[in-house]
């Protein structure tokens, strides 16, 4: 499989870590979203909305958006399972998901990030003040979600916890205070020390300069 990835895109980040839950054997191609590739012809021509990640699986069409990724991987490889199969369990682990996948992360995305910048001519600290106050609501939202761990997912790690870390790393590049979300830092501590979350972090993917 050929994942299309930049090692900083939080949607790229949770893919990687879904693969290596379900130790799917895969390589990437860099997609260098600082440098526009992402918005170059050749890759529009595989991803017409031009945005990573995107996999090739060499069975059907290019998989795009992180979430589809997730479910198709869940699909194909069900063990480990990241999406439960009881309903109610199944429901709340995407709500979970869905907390920043829906209403963190499109606000507060490199694109739009460069267009408060660029376009509306929104100053940096104006702009990690807007990048900020969007995770901290939604994670306020999502510790009152949490259970007792040790992940999002209970016992082990499931979809929730593969949009969360990437989330917590951002939170961190953009000094974002965690002090009143405990019981996320607790379940981001515990998935650090895994191996397919250690495997997909940024530092470990980073293309070498």
């Amino acid at each position: 499989m050929l994942l299309y990835d930049y090692y900083r895109s939080s949607a790229c980040y949770r893919v990687r870590i879904a693969l290596n839950l379900k130790s799917v054997a895969h390589r990437s191609e860099v997609v260098s979203l600082i440098d526009g590739a992402q918005k170059e012809p050749a890759y529009r021509g595989k991803n017409p909305q031009g945005l990573v990640p995107a996999l090739d699986t060499g069975e059907g069409p290019l998989l795009t958006q992180s979430l589809a990724i997730i479910d198709w991987l869940d699909a194909r490889f069900p063990e480990p399972r990241l999406l439960p199969a009881d309903p109610a369990a199944r429901a709340l682990a995407l709500a979970q998901a869905m907390v920043i996948g829906m209403d963190i992360h499109p606000i507060d995305n490199l694109r739009v990030l460069q267009y408060l910048k660029h376009q509306l001519h929104v100053g940096d600290d104006e702009r990690d003040d807007w990048y900020r106050h969007w995770i901290i609501e939604g994670l306020a939202a999502l510790e009152a979600m949490a259970g007792e761990g040790p992940y999002l997912g209970g016992d082990a790690p499931n979809i929730a916890d593969t949009f969360l870390v990437p989330q917590m790393y951002n939170a961190r590049r953009f000094a974002t205070p965690l002090g009143d979300f405990p019981k996320l830092v607790a379940i981001d501590a515990t998935a650090q020390q895994h191996p397919a979350f250690v495997a997909a972090h940024p530092d470990r993917v980073k293309p070498a300069e």
